[in-house]
C-alpha cells in the first residue's frame, strides 16, 4: 500500500487525543485481522514493537508500540490506550 509512506509519526499518548468521529471507510489490509492477532502475540510473548498505519478525523498516522490485546472493536496498546480497529490500515511487524 502506497499511502502508507505519506503517514505522520505520533506518539503513542497521543493517540487518546485524535478523533475517530468520522465514519468514512478506510481501505484495510485484506489480511488485516491476521496481522493483529501475530501483532498481538508478539507483544505479549516477546515485548515487540510493530508499525501501525491508521486514520484519525485529520489523515493517516502511524504509531510503533506494543499490542497487548485485541477485542472485535479496538485493539489495546501499551499504556492502556484503545485504538479502534476499523481505523487501521495495516500493521508492519
Amino acid at each position: 500500500m502506497q499511502a502508507i509512506m505519506n503517514s505522520t509519526l505520533v506518539e503513542k499518548e497521543l493517540i487518546s487525543s485524535l478523533s475517530f468521529k468520522s465514519k468514512d471507510k478506510v481501505k484495510q489490509h485484506p489480511q488485516l485481522l491476521e496481522q493483529i492477532k501475530e501483532a498481538t502475540r508478539l507483544g505479549n510473548g516477546y515485548h515487540s514493537k510493530v508499525s501501525i498505519y491508521f486514520y484519525d478525523d485529520e489523515g493517516l498516522k502511524r504509531v510503533n508500540t506494543t499490542i497487548w490485546a485485541d477485542g472485535a472493536k479496538y485493539i489495546c496498546l501499551k499504556g492502556g490506550i484503545w485504538l479502534p480497529i476499523d481505523r487501521i490500515v495495516e500493521i508492519k511487524v
